[in-house]
């Protein structure tokens, strides 16, 4: 059962991963009918939402782009920034709704800011508790201490949800409204972000199987 656990907890991430990549590279090569670049399109809707003074920078890597509130910028990867492509404005939106949610101060996106930082702590501390659980004699007290300050990240996960699915509701409703996207090239992003939005599902998913696991395993040391 334990090996089980250990290959679905491998296997489900890997999958909604690579679902990612061959959505995003099947929508890649369709150009908006609009002309804009993601950035072109970042920058109308940040400035259309009173949010002038986030600015857009270019990031190294692939499936990097992100919304960082401290500097105040949305980060655009390198197969994002500058394509015309319909999942690249996709995925440019999506970063400029995480945006507009700490404008609005949207209150799970604020939660989930404010709990970083415990979040964090109980991550390591799951892993050192668990680990001195494994290293005194299976200790069943402390594995199912680890398990539970792990639900910590569990919660952490739970919120993101809420916060990613917003994102993508934004994006894809400000694209259709602003014209930036027809409704076809519209329902090639939706994929695009359903596809992104479903390995925080994957994360929450595999999180949860992990707890259970830990739990298990401070049963069967009793």
């Amino acid at each position: 059962m334990d090996i089980i656990f250990l290959i679905v907890i491998l296997i489900v991430p890997a999958i909604a991963a690579l679902n990612v990549r061959l959505t995003f590279s099947k929508y890649k090569n369709i150009t908006s009918h609009s002309g804009f670049t993601a950035d072109d399109a970042a920058r109308a809707i940040l400035d259309s939402n009173g949010l002038s003074d986030v600015s857009i920078s270019r990031v190294s890597g692939d499936m990097t782009d992100h919304y960082d509130p401290t500097s105040n910028t949305v980060y655009l990867s390198d197969t994002v920034s500058g394509s015309r492509s319909i999942a690249a404005i996709g995925v440019a939106a999506h970063e400029c709704g995480h945006a507009i949610q700490h404008g609005e101060s949207y209150a799970p996106v604020v939660l989930r800011s404010r709990l970083v930082p415990a979040t964090n702590i109980c991550s390591y501390g799951s892993y050192i508790l668990v680990t001195l659980g494994f290293i005194f004699r299976m200790n069943p007290t402390l594995i199912r201490i680890g398990a539970l300050v792990f639900l910590g990240v569990v919660i952490f996960k739970m919120i993101t949800l809420p916060v990613e699915f917003d994102a993508s509701s934004r994006a894809l409703r400000i694209l259709g409204g602003c014209g930036y996207l027809d409704s076809e090239e519209l329902k090639g992003t939706k994929k695009v972000l359903t596809a992104a939005a479903l390995t925080y599902v994957a994360s929450l998913f595999t999180a949860l199987l992990h707890m259970l696991r830990l739990f298990a395993l401070s049963r069967r040391r009793r």
